[in-house]
């Protein structure tokens, strides 16, 4: 039975292998088929003893990450030969010296990248910020590395099932806290859509699959209306002689659950649930003049809304993305988002960065495109080297600049530049250069005098006001939006209090002496203590810039000869996380042991956080806090992406248990139709039929449309969701939705 396996297994690895040489096949030159072959015998015999998770043999996992770059990043043969042997030195014998004699430099170069940045897949490690940082760092190399870790990623979200629940949470969380959006910023959309549907499967399945179910159900007539829509353009398009695709596709799953959130609407009220996009097949230089060509022929059947209108023909976004969108009105009153672009446009759109390398050489036109790609990436370097801040700062930066839309504004000699949407005038100046924006003191937009924090929108043409005694200072830091700007500006004032902490030290040196004490470590930071600053450079720092008064030193001596008189010198020194990680174990249990904790499932003490209230039934995960003990977060809570992404160490697992009736607080907003009677209808429901306490109910009426609040306590999800089910058939209530507070 088991040789049979074996058998089949062999069979699907050599059936696997031989698609991706099919589908590589366009791309490849002459003897890349020999070095493709080469690299996976050597990657199927180095991980032939080992399985996946799942139980499947190992060596599906790099022909998958393989089958990736080249289907849906469309990368070339040096990629593919990297991801075939992507794991092979760290998990096997082979060196990177090995890598090099039989593959060549290239590959060799892109494999330690790779291997460099495999920390991010060390769910243990206290440092997952850190090791982001690092992967980032690849960029300065060689942005095939990053191409390959986001095809890496993917594939790892695609077999997420078989990994523990706890485990689901921390890998599904970091994707959507880095990769989709540095996806989204190498214009990778489809992986990018798929990244964030893979998060919201494994965070809130029960989300995901009624959403699923929802766009299932509406198949059947979303697709004899799309049938419908296109038809009159199909025969107008082929009338005027024009070589074109035309596709209906839904929303992703995640972009209709963000829309439901965001506006706090049921899916039925989603109304723009797809997108219609015509693929003009033409050549370069005439495909602008024929994307607004097409454009007339729609909006001759049906009326834009002339608010919705995007050209990013003119002007690409600087990830590359180049297409016309318009949404128009339908014959049965219904929004719908039209997309017209070419068939470069297209593989740009769906490939990304590899896709507009392919055109670069091929014509000037895409230079435009290049540049802003290639900037970016200069920037991100530029980042990454004056970056030497906390990594979790440097992340929070970095992420920031990842997703925002974009205002295009222009200098007085008409360059254009390209802002993040929020972006102000300071940010402008930095953007000019750093001198510049050190020195800003305003602006004006437009011939209009305005301060440093003005916003700018599209269009504005800005010149910056300077003054050599101007400088940087930390409030600059809440004015700017891009890291440019923030990078700078930290570095400005990293000089100025390098400066601040040597004054400060002599400060202290000279104060010690005076006091005949030694200036050593211990002495430092019993000072750090007594003066209550969390490390000895602040506590420099504090003393150099005269927050600490040098005088107040000689206080530090009196107290210590005091405490050493008591018998009993202490100074404050506060734990690191491991050590009380370490003592969570030594924990008793709450007085309810409702909620089973960690590894071994044991009952230990915790505290409910307030930023999200779970309650019973709610999906919860444990976080390690250095003050307050274990902390249990819902899944969905607002603050769970960035804990469970840069703390991955500090999650424990956490799993409710049916146990005695506790009653926790939750929230209810009803929205419903004003009439008489309504209230009393609504707390017979809560207090009458299903014995709920309520803490409070505030209720206001305006124009016949009542609007509610309820905080109430209940003993499980099941208790609120039927009590939800109830009062939805209460005459006059529209909508019921939890709330946190």
């Amino acid at each position: 039975m088991i040789q049979v396996d074996l058998e089949e297994e062999r069979k699907e690895i050599l059936k696997r292998y031989r698609k991706l040489l099919k589908l590589a096949k366009p791309l490849l030159k002459s003897g890349d088929a020999k070095i493709i072959k080469k690299a996976f015998n050597v990657s199927n015999e180095a991980h032939k003893e080992m399985r996946r998770k799942s139980g499947e043999p190992y060596i599906y996992h790099p022909l998958e990450v393989a089958l990736v770059c080249v289907e849906e990043i469309g990368l070339g043969p040096t990629s593919i030969v990297a991801a075939l042997l992507h794991d092979v030195v760290e998990d096997t014998d082979w060196e990177l010296e090995d890598i090099e004699r039989e593959f060549g430099q290239k590959v060799m170069q892109i494999i330690d990248g790779l291997t460099k940045i495999s920390g991010v897949f060390d769910y243990g490690s206290s440092q997952q910020a850190e090791n982001f940082r690092k992967m980032l760092l690849t960029l300065s190399d060689d942005v095939r590395v990053i191409l390959i870790k986001i095809a890496d990623r993917l594939n790892n979200m695609r077999t997420l099932e078989s990994m523990p629940r706890h485990k689901q949470l921390k890998i599904a969380s970091e994707t959507m806290y880095l990769y989709a959006p540095l996806a989204h910023r190498l214009g990778l959309y489809t992986i990018k859509s798929e990244l964030e549907d893979l998060y919201l499967k494994y965070t809130d399945t029960d989300t995901y699959n009624f959403i699923v179910e929802k766009i299932n159900e509406t198949r059947l007539s979303r697709n004899k209306f799309i049938k419908s829509f296109i038809a009159p353009m199909e025969e107008e398009l082929i009338e005027q002689g024009y070589k074109f695709t035309i596709k209906g596709r839904p929303k992703s799953v995640y972009s209709i659950y963000n829309k439901m959130k965001k506006q706090n609407i049921p899916f039925e009220e989603v109304y723009d649930l797809f997108a219609v996009r015509i693929i003009v097949d033409t050549e370069i230089e005439n495909e602008k003049a024929d994307c607004w060509q097409v454009y007339s022929v729609v909006t001759d059947f049906y009326r834009p809304n002339p608010d919705r209108l995007r050209d990013w023909i003119s002007t690409p976004r600087t990830n590359g993305y180049e297409s016309l969108h318009t949404t128009v009105m339908s014959n049965t009153g219904q929004w719908v988002e039209v997309q017209i672009r070419s068939q470069r446009m297209d593989d740009i759109a769906e490939r990304g960065y590899a896709a507009h390398w392919k055109y670069k050489d091929k014509d000037s036109a895409t230079s435009k495109t290049s540049t802003g790609l290639d900037d970016w990436i200069t920037q991100v370097r530029t980042l990454l080297e004056s970056n030497d801040g906390s990594a979790i700062e440097f992340m929070d930066d970095f992420r920031g600049n990842l997703f925002h839309d974009e205002v295009f504004v222009f200098t007085p000699k008409g360059d254009l530049k390209v802002m993040p949407i929020g972006a102000t005038a300071l940010d402008f100046a930095f953007e000019i250069h750093t001198e510049v924006g050190a020195k800003c003191i305003g602006a004006k937009v437009n011939q209009r005098l305005v301060s440093i924090n003005h916003k700018l929108k599209n269009g504005d043409q800005v010149e910056i006001l300077t003054s050599n005694k101007q400088k940087p200072t930390e409030d600059w830091l809440h004015v700017v939006v891009t890291s440019r700007a923030k990078a700078k500006i930290k570095d400005a004032l990293r000089e100025e209090k390098k400066s601040s902490i040597l004054d400060g030290k002599e400060i202290v040196q000279r104060k010690l002496k005076q006091m005949k004490l030694d200036f050593n470590s211990e002495v430092v930071e019993q000072l750090r203590a007594y003066f209550e600053t969390k490390t000895a450079n602040e506590f420099y720092y504090k003393v150099g810039k005269g927050i600490i008064e040098s005088t107040s030193i000689k206080g530090f001596k009196d107290f210590k000869e005091e405490k050493r008189q008591k018998g009993k010198a202490s100074f404050e020194v506060v734990k690191d996380e491991s050590s009380f990680t370490k003592e969570i174990k030594n924990l008793k249990g709450p007085d309810h042991d409702q909620l089973l904790i960690g590894e071994d499932m044991d009952v230990v003490d915790y505290v409910l956080a307030k930023c999200c209230n779970p309650i019973p039934g709610d999906d919860v995960f444990g976080f390690v806090t250095v003050n307050e003990g274990i902390k249990i977060h819902r899944t969905s809570c607002p603050n769970a992406l960035e804990l469970l992404s840069n703390h991955g160490n500090r999650v424990i697992k956490a799993k409710w248990t049916s146990q005695q009736e506790i009653a926790f607080l939750a929230g209810l907003r009803i929205v419903g139709t004003d009439r008489v009677g309504l209230i009393n209808d609504v707390t017979k429901v809560i207090s009458n039929e299903l014995k709920v306490n309520m803490r409070s109910i505030t209720v206001d009426s305006d124009a016949g449309i009542f609007e509610g609040t309820i905080k109430l306590y209940v003993h499980s999800t099941q208790h609120l969701e039927k009590l939800m089910e109830n009062l939805g058939q209460v005459e006059g209530i529209i909508k019921i939705t939890r709330f946190d507070y």
